[in-house]
């Protein structure tokens, strides 16, 4: 990116993968190269995420099995995070459990309760290469973790339970993007 630049003002909007493309369901590969290629990787995922009015996003959700997400998220004292993490890992992941509404832009228009921690820290890089640790409480705390799993291979609705997993899998059924394909 750019210094002084808006992140994903001079990104493309890449198509989103949604649930039911196999590559939200495949751990990410690690980032080898931080060249070019990988920051107009972040340009474009910030210019989809924006498209798309979400608060974070990762590489496979346009795509790209590739470790790698972005965010411009609030916490819970509504102060506004914004970043990017290549190659992230999740070291803490803890304080308070809660269950909180949780939406996903590979899961359009769906949301449902899902349990998280209140605290969470990512270490990863920044797309120079520089070491980055990302500290997040409350709903930001939320949108790590979540963002964290995509990389893993996991949606949150894998980690819905009991009725909430029912009604959501029944959202799922009759959203329109669903029936059309797992493309949009």
């Amino acid at each position: 990116m750019r210094h002084g630049s808006i992140p994903g003002a001079h990104g493309r909007v890449r198509p989103l993968s949604l649930l039911g493309d196999p590559v939200l369901h495949t751990r990410c590969e690690d980032v080898t190269d931080f060249g070019p290629e990988l920051a107009r990787l972040v340009e474009d995922m910030f210019a989809t995420m924006y498209a798309a009015q979400g608060v974070g996003l990762a590489a496979n959700q346009v795509g790209e099995p590739l470790r790698v997400f972005v965010y411009d998220c609030p916490d819970d004292e509504d102060v506004r995070h914004l970043g990017h993490v290549v190659n992230p890992r999740l070291v803490e992941a803890d304080g308070i459990v809660l269950r909180g509404p949780e939406g996903c832009l590979s899961l359009p228009g769906l949301e449902a309760g899902t349990e998280r921690h209140d605290h969470a820290v990512v270490e990863g890089f920044t797309v120079t290469g520089e070491p980055v640790a990302v500290h997040g409480t409350g709903f930001f705390a939320r949108c790590l973790q979540h963002e964290y799993d995509h990389l893993e291979g996991t949606v949150y609705a894998d980690r819905v339970t009991g009725w909430r997993k029912g009604r959501l899998m029944r959202q799922v059924d009759r959203a329109s993007w669903h029936r059309q394909g797992s493309r949009g």
